[in-house]
């Protein structure tokens, strides 16, 4: 008798989040604000100009990313920058462009 290969799927919490986290990805608002912080962190300001959108709709998808914690920020006055929280999101977006343009 042949003996079947473990499969080792995450639990129910880590299956729930990871969907969660791919949600979070299925918003074309929010991978572009993910582009314009691919290379280097912006402001609000900044993120608006480049997306031609208001600072406050940024402002709402950034305290989605934030949240989700694929976007980190740092206060420089009475500025906030927003950048990539670290290098797994550069890789999320940067391997899904790459599958995609396959």
């Amino acid at each position: 008798m042949q003996q079947k290969k473990e499969c080792n799927l995450p639990s129910e919490e880590e299956m729930s989040d990871l969907a969660d986290l791919f949600k979070i990805f299925g918003d074309t608002t929010r991978l572009r604000i993910l582009f314009t912080l691919f290379d280097d962190e912006r402001s609000v300001s900044e993120i608006a100009q480049i997306l031609n959108m208001t600072q406050s709709a940024v402002s709402h998808q950034l305290a989605v990313l934030r949240t989700s914690k694929l976007v980190g920020s740092r206060r420089d006055g009475k500025q906030i920058f927003y950048f990539l929280a670290d290098e797994h999101v550069h890789t999320i977006v940067a391997v899904g462009r790459e599958h995609i343009e396959e």
